[in-house]
């Protein structure tokens, strides 16, 4: 999958972004390996996904609105593996592949798997800093 070079505002719209993130994330609270792990760190799942919401938004549409720091929030989180993040990023595809919007769900899709590949090296060097990380194999 290749990105694609967008103008701000124009692959999707804020209503994409937000069904785009509330279904996923009912898909991760329903998942028997994922929603444990979600469940025990988001105490507030209307907040989070608001958060959500904004990160994405800043990602398809170029809005600017997510101020945050997500690395050092999963780094802290313990025991992930590998095969949790493609777990993740599974779900991800399949719940993109339902939107209507497939130019917004192919731009998400190469999006997600960047954000996973950083997040999973960030995590290993935060657990394993004397390890060389080893990246998610390719879908």
């Amino acid at each position: 999958m290749k990105a694609i070079p967008l103008s701000p505002g124009t692959l999707c719209s804020e209503a994409e972004v937000v069904t785009l993130v509330h279904s996923f994330y009912a898909r991760v609270r329903q998942d028997p390996v994922l929603s444990p792990i979600f469940n025990a760190h988001i105490h507030d799942w209307d907040e989070h996904l608001a958060q959500l919401v904004d990160f994405w938004s800043a990602i398809l549409r170029r809005t600017g609105r997510f101020s945050g720091a997500p690395m050092p929030k999963h780094a802290a989180l313990p025991g992930l593996s590998a095969d949790l993040f493609q777990r993740w990023l599974t779900l991800f595809r399949e719940n993109a592949a339902m939107q209507p919007n497939q130019a917004m769900a192919t731009q998400a899709c190469v999006m997600a798997e960047r954000i996973a590949q950083s997040l999973w090296l960030g995590y290993q060097t935060h657990h394993h800093p004397e390890a060389l990380p080893t990246a998610l194999p390719k879908h």
